[in-house]
Order: C-alpha cells, then structure tokens, then sequence
C-alpha cells in the first residue's frame, strides 16, 4: 500500500510539472522568431525552424525540425504566403497544434506588390491596420502578363510585412495573448514582457525614421520586390527591382526597361541581396555608371537568431540604404 501511494504521488507530481511547462512555441523566419522571444523572455526559448543563410521561401526540413513541429505547442508564422513549405509540413505534422499566422491578422496592415499605400497610412501606425488580405489591391506585373520571368508567385499580397515596424508592434500583442490562452499561469508575465517590447519598437521606429529622413526622394533599385513596407512606413524611393520574387530571374526585355528606368529616375544606387546572385546588378552598374551599395538581408537569414534579432535586422537595413544613398 506504502508503494502504491508513493508511485501515485510521484506520477502526480510529474503530471503537475509537465502541466506547468512553457509552451514549446516554434517559428518561421528569424524577425518572428525575435519578437516571440521577446514576449517569452525569460521563461523560454521559442524553436526557429529555418536554418542561418537558407532561403525563407524555398527552404525545406531536416527530420529533425520537422520533429520540432511534430512536438510544438504553437506555431507562430507568417503564413502559406511568405512560408509555403510550412504550411504543407504543418498539415501534414500538426494539424491539431495551436497556430498564429500573422499576415492573416485582422490586425496586420497588408500590402500589395507595387502598390501604393492605402491613403491612410500615413496614420496606421498609431491605431488602424487596414486593409486585410480580402481587401488589399491586387497587382498585374507586365512579366506575369506575358508568363516571362517570374517562378516564385506570392500572389497579391507583398508577405514582407515585418519590415513595416507598426505591424511588428502589433504582432507582439497577439503573440503574448495566444501564449496566454495556452499558458494562463504565465499570462500576465507575457503581457508585461509584450509591452515593454512594444516601447522597445516605438523607440526604434524613432531611430530608423531619424536615420532614413535624410534618404526621402533620393531614388535607388534593389534586387527583388520586397522592401514595399519599409520603403512605404518611411517615405523612401524604391524605383525598380531586378525581379518581382525571390526565385524568379529576369528576362532581357525587363532589364531594358530597368536600366531605362535607372536612367531616367538618376537612380543613385543598385541594392543586391543577401544570398543572391548580383550578377544583374552588376551589369546594371556598368552599363549604367551607378554606385553598387551593400547587400541587403530583407528576412534576416544571415543573422543569429534571438530577441535583439530583429532591431538588428531594421538597423542593418536603414544602415546599408543610409551608406549609399545618404547626401
């Protein structure tokens, strides 16, 4: 009897600390991974799937990772739209865990390729997000209208929402309230942990706009279609891209029109990319008699992984416009 009450007591015991554990949360993409840790703190240390230097949109799992979600507690991600590898790992690995895909946040300001802002962006950084996925303005790119170039398609909506700090800010806050929902014992340290982020983002947001004021109206290229949120949120003057995605390569007919539009805008600067062949660019350079800057590292796979990630990530980013482009 003494030793049946004592295994009872025991299995107790351990029911009651494996209840108690952090979630096992894993990510996406290093800038998401930052700022869950951000609001975890510490309590835990949320899982990056992705490897250091891998291409977020092609990127595929070892068993060990795909371990990771097969163990997780909650996934937070950007979505099918900027991860697609994930989302088929996901269905077929977790499809009862917990998840937060954060483009499809009524709360998330989204927006298309190659559009303009809402006209009230301007103001969305102080309360409202709009417009959601269903409402974002759909792009017609003259390479996909003839079926040229472009292999990797993200659809209407510009997934690169990260680099618009106003979304990050929000996103801490869903982040804290979906761990609250699965851990309520921790729920009041994540709320705290969320909000002392957010005036973390508020003060870098102050930084970066300080940094990139000087760079209003001075026209630059960059390698691909992902910079709409930064160059939106700050006021920058992105005039063209080698290529709308990732994956895609440009044909001769979008080269012209690009060193054209080089030419006629006196662009100051070509940006290539992290990870990327800038062999067009290069040729672009030469042809055109425009400075080369410093690659750019758009989802941050070139850094190491943690919370000061993602401020890393932005400054990186304001620095490098800010070394080419600054008067």
């Amino acid at each position: 009897m003494r030793y049946i009450i004592t295994t009872l007591l025991a299995s107790a015991a351990t029911c009651t600390m494996a209840f108690a554990e952090v979630p096992r949360v894993i990510t996406d993409l290093p800038a998401i991974h930052s700022l869950t840790a951000q609001v975890m703190g510490d309590l835990g240390t949320p899982a990056l799937v992705i490897d250091k230097g891998a291409d977020a949109h092609s990127f595929q799992l070892r068993p060990s990772q795909a371990a990771l979600l097969a163990d997780g507690d909650l996934v937070v991600w950007m979505g099918p739209e900027m991860t697609p590898w994930l989302e088929r790992a996901l269905a077929s690995l977790a499809q009862d865990t917990p998840q937060l895909a954060l483009l499809a946040a009524p709360e998330t300001y989204l927006r298309g390729f190659d559009a303009t802002a809402t006209d009230d962006h301007a103001d969305h950084a102080a309360e409202d997000h709009a417009p959601h996925a269903q409402d974002a303005p759909a792009q017609d790119h003259d390479d996909h209208a003839q079926g040229a170039d472009d292999t990797h398609d993200h659809g209407s909506i510009d997934p690169h929402a990260w680099l618009d700090p106003a979304n990050a800010r929000v996103w801490l806050g869903l982040i804290a309230d979906q761990l609250a929902t699965i851990d309520p014992d921790n729920a009041a340290t994540y709320a705290r942990n969320a909000a002392l982020a957010q005036s973390g983002i508020d003060a870098l947001d102050a930084e970066l706009a300080a940094m990139l004021a000087p760079l209003k109206g001075r026209p630059f290229v960059a390698s691909h279609d992902a910079y709409g949120y930064l160059i939106d949120h700050y006021g920058l003057s992105l005039v063209g891209t080698v290529a709308f995605g990732d994956a895609s390569s440009p044909g001769a007919a979008r080269l012209a029109t690009l060193r054209d539009t080089v030419t006629r805008t006196n662009a100051l600067c070509l940006f290539p990319e992290a990870q990327h062949d800038p062999a067009f660019l290069t040729q672009l350079a030469a042809e055109t008699d425009t400075r080369i800057g410093g690659a750019l590292d758009p989802a941050g796979t070139s850094l190491d992984p943690g919370p000061d990630a993602y401020g890393t990530l932005m400054r990186q980013l304001a620095t490098t416009l800010a070394d080419c482009l600054a008067p």
